[in-house]
């Protein structure tokens, strides 16, 4: 049957791949299982067999359900295969021809309830109310896992969404902060570090009240129409800023590639940086200080949106260093830590075997304090710590800067 939408894999990205294999050591789903078909290259050719005529059925559903779009094979590509674009593509032919009420489900959640803001905040009042009582253990094991790795919810969180944060110092322009589906609900602290530290710079913060969910989560999983529509609504909300802030790490991949998404897309790309790289070049300019060492260790977790997408490794690092902590490294190749959106909810034994093997690393630096930037990461580390029986807490670089500089406030003021 072959491919039936405008947004499958084209074929120059399919035969662009040379099929030398760089890609096998540094994809994680091939290093545990050792198959071709859960391989970078694999998946590329089960693609060009659909698309020479083959149906999309269990088989290839399959091969690309396996996929964490972690996008390291990008990163050591040599004919620059763009992968992630492609596999984007066959999950949007998935969708089109798949049909089932997991994939209804599916679409519900990461197509329609994270664009709906009201939607997110009765599933907020939901998961806050089963995280102290005993009806989370009436949810399905998957969402069980996940709701372990929460933060503590509020019913009802103050939201940064629609608000505006003068500026501390002399004003440098209005940097926009996405507020995001969860994000502003779930990680309300972040939010609140961000905002912080981007005032007392001389940005003047806005969270603009007519943008939605980015659509990342929506783009991963194949549902290109509500995709577009999401970064449609998103182009015209941050228009005006002269900088667009985000603070989850897979958001801000999923925005700097919005020219694939809507008119006006690129423009709006063009604008997006990732808080890591606002903090750290104010800390190189001498605009926030750098603190004592106090010789605390912080393991740090490279996000794949961050490290393989956005290609940001160095800022993160300075940003801890600058808070006076000594950065620990666990994973020189920056495996996924096995979150990618859903996938752990729709792939638990292999999302559950590299949150394992990420937990086993932290252990063994015998740091009590991680740095993740990015929400699903926070939640899948530390599932997989409190699964391990390791007690380290997780949160975001800026959060942990922002609180050391508090601390050095108090400490001056006492």
């Amino acid at each position: 049957m072959g491919w039936v939408t405008d947004f499958a894999p084209r074929e120059d990205e399919l035969s662009s791949c040379i099929q030398c294999g760089l890609c096998l050591p540094v994809c994680p789903t091939f290093r545990l299982t050792g198959l071709e078909t859960a391989s970078p290259r694999g998946r590329l050719t089960a693609m060009a067999a659909v698309a020479s005529g083959l149906p999309v059925d269990d088989r290839f559903e399959e091969i690309m359900g396996l996929c964490l779009q972690c996008r390291a094979c990008e990163v050591v590509c040599p004919s620059f295969v763009p992968f992630g674009r492609a596999m984007e593509g066959a999950r949007t032919e998935i969708a089109a021809q798949r049909k089932g009420l997991l994939r209804w489900l599916r679409r519900l959640t990461t197509a329609r309830l994270l664009g709906n803001r009201m939607a997110v905040g009765w599933v907020t009042r939901a998961a806050a109310v089963a995280q102290r009582t005993p009806l989370h253990r009436l949810a399905p094991k998957g969402i069980r896992r996940s709701m372990a790795g929460m933060r503590s919810l509020r019913g009802r969180p103050d939201l940064i969404v629609g608000n505006r944060y003068p500026a501390r110092q002399e004003k440098r322009g209005v940097a926009a902060l996405l507020s995001g589906c969860v994000m502003d609900a779930w990680f309300g602290n972040v939010h609140v570090a961000t905002v912080d530290l981007l005032t007392s710079i001389g940005w003047e913060v806005v969270s603009p009240p007519d943008q939605t969910c980015c659509g990342a989560l929506a783009a991963h999983d194949g549902w290109a129409e509500e995709t577009k529509q999401m970064a449609a609504k998103n182009v015209e909300a941050f228009r005006q800023a002269d900088l667009v802030v985000v603070d989850s790490a897979g958001c801000g991949a999923h925005l700097k590639e919005y020219h694939h998404w809507a008119d006006g897309g690129g423009e709006l790309a063009d604008k997006v940086v990732d808080v890591t790289e606002v903090v750290a070049e104010a800390i190189s300019a001498g605009h926030l200080p750098r603190l004592e060492p106090n010789g605390e260790p912080v393991a740090i977790q490279d996000p794949c949106h961050l490290r393989h997408v956005q290609r940001i490794t160095d800022q993160p690092r300075m940003i801890l260093e600058a808070a006076g902590k000594t950065v620990v490294e666990i994973d020189p190749n920056g495996q996924c830590c096995g979150a990618a959106g859903i996938y752990s909810l729709l792939e638990q034994e292999m999302s559950g075997r590299l949150g394992s093997i990420k937990a086993d690393q932290i252990k063994n630096t015998g740091a009590q304090l991680v740095a993740s930037a990015n929400p699903g990461c926070e939640m899948q580390l530390r599932t997989s710590l409190i699964e391990s029986g390791h007690s380290a807490r997780v949160a975001h670089p800026v959060e942990i800067y922002q609180e050391a500089l508090q601390q050095a406030e108090l400490s001056q003021g006492s």
